[in-house]
């Protein structure tokens, strides 16, 4: 799903998401990443399955029906700190997996090489696992991090959530994970000879965070 191809107020969010001028608030920068994750959690919940309940309320009883199962929501730090969180605020029993993943130097070509240096899982087995990461640019950190991930079982079903993709990104992962569902706010054609997405966002870690040294 892309959620910019349909009118919402997900919309608002992604173009307050790239102004560089409303970047400056990093607050607001982060509180737009939340809403986002919010977005897509409620989007994703309507692929779950869910069971039979009864609910007890002071005038009788209720029919009704919640989630038979709450899924592990994975972040690749720092950046998706804030989209993971919106995804936790509406799966209030969800387990959590923390990924540090990152570009290495970029070669004369300007490819490089993912490191994965620190991640904390509980088990993925026949789970439903929600991946964030607000940028998807080549693919290669989201692959790497899913890859690792299945090191703790293997998923029944895995959603990979990004606020800005590339195409060519978009279809590396659709290439490589056909076994995941992509879930993107909104897609850019182009990207730079580093490979960073244009016109994007820029870096959203160090608009979340702050500039790192």
């Amino acid at each position: 799903m892309i959620l910019s191809e349909k009118n919402s107020i997900a919309k608002n969010f992604l173009s307050e998401i790239r102004d560089k001028e409303i970047q400056k608030d990093s607050m607001r920068f982060r509180r737009n990443l939340e809403r986002m994750g919010e977005i897509f959690a409620y989007e994703i919940s309507k692929t779950m399955e869910y069971e039979p309940i009864e609910v007890e309320t002071v005038l009788g009883t209720k029919s009704t029906y919640r989630t038979a199962d709450q899924p592990v929501v994975a972040t690749v730090l720092r950046a998706s700190l804030p989209l993971f969180q919106g995804v936790i605020n509406f799966f209030d029993k969800a387990e959590s997996a923390f990924i540090g993943a990152y570009r290495g130097s970029h070669a004369a070509d300007q490819n490089f090489k993912v490191e994965l240096d620190y991640i904390t899982s509980p088990s993925v087995e026949n789970k439903t696992l929600i991946l964030c990461d607000p940028i998807l640019a080549t693919g290669k950190s989201l692959e790497k991090a899913y890859r690792t991930l299945t090191q703790y079982g293997k998923p029944k079903n895995t959603h990979i959530v990004c606020v800005i993709a590339s195409v060519d990104g978009m279809n590396y992962i659709r290439e490589t994970l056909p076994e995941c569902k992509l879930w993107i706010g909104d897609v850019d054609r182009e990207m730079n000879e580093k490979f960073y997405i244009v016109p994007g966002l820029g870096d959203a870690g160090d608009l979340a965070f702050g500039c790192k040294l």
